[in-house]
């Protein structure tokens, strides 16, 4: 399968579907908005990315043997268990796991911000499990795992019952868990109340429920002495909503009285600008606000990543040469994983796409933003030389946020203020983003459109505003929606 030629499909796809609702009469706007959807204006260019190697933190075993970690963690915790297998293999941790699963043993709580697919959710599932057995089970909720979508909670169940189902008799845990999200029926609820789990998966609107409904009230009692309070997907709690989780986390630790409770959060996408420290003091910030209780720098972890292939300098005169005779002698890719890893084209794509740390510039977003994975960004001094008039091309940038540092990696360069982020406009007007507003009220007169100049976007050069008619081909053409 050619990922370019499904990306055109789908683009393909929606594009028809996004034309069979337009129905415009006038020709001219017709003309611009079909020009406006064959520039691409509804939808993105390629994006092209790597997932990083993170850096091997011994297994499961060796945390075991070291005395870390309980003796049963390492049965539990092993991949390619079946119904056949009842052992499978030892559990590689990657750096960033094994450091969450030792602060988490120190008493600390922490906040790891790692990439998506970094395995987040074993770094506080590891010590939640080593703790309820070395304190025993059926001993109340000694955790509790809040998601922001029912999803999520669904999937850690099923990802659980692989690790503490799996290869036991009958499926006999030796750690009791349950879901509790609203989804579950007045049978399976009661069950829940009589006989509270270990850990318990919830969401942030069951855990308030929690604390109001009388008959929820057998799980507080059973909560008393709580251990860890877990908050998956941090970056989601701002705003209105990141105030009220957070009065509802201080209820929660006064309700559970635990003056000793672990708070964890995780997040792929908790970032800010400057450098590594400066970033960990952002988000250890941010966490005490949420959480309530002390938290420092050393508090937040972050992903380290090693490189797959050698590095070389892609400017080297023996690396240019090696790379243009590899292109031109267009021989298929190595198929063996050690042959490729030393192929001249890999070490250039992932010094050139991917693992190329560079001190990261101001960027436009928020220092607690959500959702920024694999988002285009634009530097605010690319942002500035990107005049209304001069049309100049603007670079668009990937980036990958994460605790460590940032990846960057220009892709197409996006010529035209459209592509920007601003409208095009009839000619000899300044820019504009809003929506365009009438002028000349009488009856005798035609309505005229004001395009005016934004704040971010204005400049010396073009701070006056033009008036133009509605539509009158001697002085203006129709607006381009973009």
């Amino acid at each position: 399968m050619n990922v370019f030629d499904l990306r055109d499909r789908l683009v393909g796809d929606y594009a028809s579907y996004t034309r069979s609702f337009i129905k415009i009469a006038d020709e001219r706007i017709l003309n611009t908005v079909e020009s406006a959807l064959g520039n691409g204006a509804f939808w993105p260019e390629p994006l092209l990315q790597l997932n990083p190697t993170f850096l091997p933190g011994g297994t499961i075993d060796e945390l075991v043997a070291a005395g870390v970690l309980h003796a049963e963690c390492a049965r539990a915790f092993r991949i390619g268990k079946s119904a056949t297998d009842h052992s499978g293999k030892p559990l590689l941790l990657h750096t960033h796991q094994r450091e969450a699963i030792l602060k988490a043993k120190a008493g600390k709580s922490y906040v790891l911000t790692s990439g998506t697919g970094s395995g987040k959710s074993l770094a506080y599932i590891v010590p939640i499990v080593d703790h309820v057995l070395h304190n025993g089970s059926g001993r109340g909720i000694q955790a509790i795992v809040v998601y922001p979508m029912n999803a999520l909670a669904n999937s850690q169940d099923e990802e659980l019952k692989k690790f503490l189902e799996s290869g036991y008799l009958d499926g006999k845990s030796p750690v009791r868990f349950a879901r509790y999200t609203g989804q579950e029926k007045g049978l399976e609820k009661d069950a829940i109340r009589s006989n509270p789990p270990d850990i318990l998966l919830t969401n942030y609107m069951m855990l308030e429920l929690l604390l109001t409904r009388s008959e929820d009230r057998e799980l507080i009692r059973a909560a008393q002495g709580l251990r860890y309070l877990v908050f998956d997907e941090l970056h989601t709690y701002r705003g209105r909503q990141g105030a009220d989780v957070a009065l509802l986390i201080r209820r929660c630790r006064q309700a559970f009285g635990g003056h000793d409770i672990i708070c964890v959060g995780t997040s792929a996408t908790m970032a800010s600008g400057g450098t590594t420290d400066e970033q960990k003091r952002d988000v250890a910030a941010v966490a005490q606000t949420l959480f309530g209780v002390p938290f420092d720098s050393s508090q937040v972890i972050g992903e380290t990543l090693e490189r797959a292939t050698p590095e070389v300098d892609c400017a080297g005169p023996g690396v240019v040469q090696a790379l243009r005779m590899t292109i031109e002698a267009d021989t298929p890719p190595p198929v063996v994983y050690d042959d490729f890893c030393v192929h001249p084209l890999a070490s250039w794509i992932e010094s050139t796409i991917e693992v190329q740390g560079r001190p990261a510039p101001a960027v436009t977003f928020a220092r607690y933003r959500g959702d920024c994975r694999a988002r285009s960004f634009r530097t605010k001094s690319a942002r500035r030389r990107a005049s209304p008039r001069s049309r100049q091309p603007v670079p668009r940038v990937v980036r990958k946020c994460c605790a460590n540092s940032f990846f960057r990696v220009p892709m197409k360069a996006c010529a035209g203020v459209r592509r920007a982020g601003f409208r095009s406009l009839p000619s000899g007007c300044t820019n504009s983003s809003r929506v365009a507003t009438r002028s000349g009220r009488r009856s005798n007169q035609r309505p005229r459109v004001t395009w005016k100049c934004p704040r971010r976007a204005r400049n010396p050069a073009s701070r006056t505003s033009r008036s133009f008619p509605w539509f009158s081909a001697a002085n203006a053409e129709p607006p381009t929606i973009g």
